[in-house]
C-alpha cells in the first residue's frame, strides 16, 4: 500500500512511534476502551517518516499480538511515506473491556492510564451500560429504609400526577420494586439507600451538603452547615438551612403589599440543589455551597459526560445523567424534567428576575455553578440604616425586644459571630427584624457595639 498523507499532530486517538515495541499493546489497550484510535509505527514525534527496516515481519507479529494478547481483532496495514515504510494500526472502540496481562488502560486526552478501584467499576458498568447507583448493595436490607421519605416521595409524586394515587397506599417493598430499585437477586439497589435511606451515611461516607459562609477568601469560613439524610428530601432541608442563615429576602412594596422575595429566585435554586445532587459522584466527595458576601460557589463531585462541554450543557442536549436511577425518581417526583432543560430553567429563572445569569464551568473533576448577589453587596449599607428605622418603630409600638434576655442573647451570637447577619439574629432569636434592629441600637448605647470595615466584608465589635 502506497500513500503520502499529512498525519497532522498527535491527539486523543492518534499517536506517533518510531518503532515497534510490545509494550504499545498497551496504547492499543487504552483506544479499544476508549474511543478507538490510531497507532502509527514509523514516524517522529511530528508525524515525519523515518521507516521500519523489518516492516514486512511485523506486519505478522502484531496482529497476531493483538488477537492473542488483547483479545481483539485490529486493521494493521502497511503504508509508504516518502519512500519508507511505516505501518497504521487502526483500532475500534471495543463494546465490553479489554485487558493487557489484567490490567485495564484506557485512553483519557492524549494520556493512558491504568484504572483500578472505583475508576474500574464505574468503566466497567459504563460497558454494561448501566450506572453506579444501578448496583445492588450486599449489606443493606428493607430495614434501611425509611417508610417517612417513601411517603414523603409518594405524595409529591402523585401531586404531580407521575404516579397513580392508589400508589399511596403501596408497601415499601412494592414501591422500590416499580421504581426499579431492586436488583434481579432482591437487593436493593445503591439508589435506593441514597433515596430513601435512614443512614446513607453508614453505606456512602460522602452523602451530605455542606455549606459554609465565607468572608474574603475560602480561608476566611465564618461558620458552616453540614445537611446529611436521603437526598430525596435534602433540597427542602438545605433550602431551609439557606432562606434562615445564609441568603437575604430584599423587602419591596406593591401597593400596600409587603414583599420579601428570595435574593436568588427561589425555583432556579432548587433547580441548581437538583442537578447536584443528580448529577454528583457519589463514590467522590461531598456537595459544596460556598456563600460569599457577593457571590455563591455551588460544586458536585462528578465530570461532565463524555464529549460533553460547558457549551453542550448552555445548549440543547441530551440528557445524560450520571445516575439514572436517582434522575428517573427525581423526575417522577416532579422535581425535574427529563430532557436536558434543568440548565436553561435555571438561566431563565435568573433572566425573568433580572439577574444575572450564573456562570457554570468544569472544575476540579466536577461542575461548578456561580451565582452573584447583588441585593446581598449592599446588606451592610441596609443594616445600617434599618438601625434608625429600628430604634423608631421598636419606640413606637413598644416593642420588648431590649429585655435583658433578647440582649443577652444576641450579645452572645455577636461575640461568638461577628459577621452575623440581621436575618441570622431573627432566626436565632426568634424577633422580628425590627426587634433585632431595636435592640443592636441599645446594644451600641450600652455595651459599645460598633459597625467595623466596609459594608461589603464588616463585622461587628464591642468597644470598652
Amino acid at each position: 500500500m502506497t500513500e503520502n498523507i499529512d498525519l497532522g499532530l498527535e491527539n486523543d486517538r492518534l499517536e506517533f512511534k518510531r518503532s515497534w515495541r510490545d509494550e504499545f499493546l498497551k496504547e492499543i489497550c487504552g483506544f479499544a476502551n476508549a474511543q478507538g484510535g490510531k497507532l502509527v509505527i514509523g514516524v517522529d514525534d511530528n508525524g515525519r517518516a523515518v521507516g521500519l527496516e523489518n516492516a514486512k515481519k511485523l506486519m505478522e507479529d502484531i496482529p497476531n499480538k493483538i488477537v492473542a494478547l488483547l483479545g481483539i481483532v485490529a486493521d494493521v496495514n502497511l503504508v509508504h511515506r516518502e519512500g519508507l515504510d511505516t505501518i497504521e494500526i487502526v483500532v475500534e472502540a471495543s463494546p465490553v473491556p479489554v485487558l493487557y496481562h489484567g490490567v485495564c488502560h484506557y485512553r483519557s486526552g492524549s494520556t493512558k492510564q491504568e484504572l483500578t478501584g472505583i475508576a474500574l467499576q464505574q468503566f466497567i458498568l459504563k460497558k454494561m451500560g448501566r450506572t453506579w447507583d444501578d448496583v445492588g448493595n450486599e449489606r443493606a436490607t428493607l430495614a434501611d429504609i425509611d417508610r417517612g421519605a417513601i411517603d414523603y416521595f409518594l405524595r409529591k409524586a402523585t401531586d404531580a400526577q407521575r404516579m397513580p394515587p392508589e400508589s399511596l397506599n403501596a408497601d415499601t417493598m412494592q414501591v422500590l420494586q416499580s421504581l426499579g430499585l431492586v436488583d434481579d437477586d432482591g437487593k436493593l439497589k445503591n439508589a435506593a439507600l441514597l433515596l430513601f435511606g435512614k443512614r446513607p451515611m453508614k453505606f456512602f461516607p460522602c452523602v451530605e451538603f455542606r455549606i459554609g459562609r465565607f468572608g474574603k477568601d475560602e480561608s476566611d469560613l465564618m461558620f458552616q452547615d453540614s445537611i446529611e439524610g436521603n437526598i430525596i428530601q435534602m433540597t427542602d432541608r438545605v433550602m431551609e438551612v439557606l432562606k434562615s442563615k445564609y441568603l437575604i429576602s430584599p423587602v419591596h412594596y406593591e401597593g400596600l403589599q409587603r414583599i420579601e422575595p428570595l435574593e436568588i429566585p427561589e425555583s432556579a435554586l432548587r433547580e441548581m440543589i437538583f442537578n447536584s445532587i443528580i448529577h454528583k459522584d457519589y463514590t467522590g466527595v461531598h456537595i459544596q455551597l460556598k456563600v460569599y458576601n457577593d457571590r455563591m460557589e455551588l460544586w458536585n463531585d462528578g465530570a461532565l459526560p463524555e464529549g460533553y462541554t460547558v457549551d453542550t450543557l448552555l445548549g440543547k442536549h441530551a440528557s445524560k445523567p450520571r445516575n439514572k436511577n436517582i434522575a428517573a425518581v427525581f423526575y417522577r417526583a416532579g422535581f425535574i424534567e427529563s430532557w436536558g432543560r434543568g440548565i436553561r430553567k435555571i438561566c431563565d429563572g435568573f433572566e425573568q428576575a433580572n439577574l444575572p445569569v450564573p456562570q457554570f464551568e468544569a472544575n476540579c473533576g466536577g461542575v461548578c455553578v456561580t451565582v452573584r448577589r447583588p441585593h446581598a453587596a449592599n446588606e451592610d449599607a441596609v443594616e445600617d440604616t434599618g438601625l434608625k428605622t429600628g430604634l423608631k418603630t421598636g419606640l413606637k409600638t413598644g416593642l420588648k425586644g431590649g429585655s435583658d434576655t433578647g440582649l443577652n442573647s444576641m450579645r452572645q451570637l455577636i461575640a461568638n459571630n461577628p459577621y452575623i447577619t440581621i436575618p441570622m439574629l431573627s432566626a436565632e432569636t426568634g424577633l422580628s427584624r425590627n426587634g433585632v434592629l431595636y435592640n443592636l441600637q441599645i446594644l451600641k448605647n450600652r455595651f459599645g457595639l460598633t459597625r467595623v470595615g466596609g459594608r461589603k466584608l464588616g463585622h461587628w465589635e464591642f468597644t470598652p
